[in-house]
């Protein structure tokens, strides 16, 4: 079975990160027993308890990677997410 490890860089108090957090909750609970999905784990890390996390993405938060590449940055568009998600392989 294919994975997909998605890693949510923020920081505390940001809007957006918020906002992030929650559209990919909505999205991993659409994919959540659908038999074309890959298994995904998550986490989230915050650039104020990693220097190099804040020195790459400073300016860029929130970024979402998959499988540690970039997969947006700021907003998640659901169905891109998604989309994304049933092509991991």
């Amino acid at each position: 079975m294919a994975s997909a490890h998605l890693t949510l860089i923020g920081k505390p108090g940001c809007h957006l990160c918020d906002d992030a957090r929650d559209m990919i909750g909505s999205v991993l609970a659409q994919l959540e027993g659908e038999a074309s999905a890959p298994e995904i784990t998550f986490e989230e890390r915050s650039i104020l308890d990693d220097a190099e996390l804040h020195d790459l993405y400073l300016e860029d938060i929130p970024v979402l990677l998959i499988n540690g590449k970039v997969h947006n940055y700021w907003r998640i568009d659901p169905v891109r997410l998604r989309t994304a998600l049933l092509e991991v392989s």
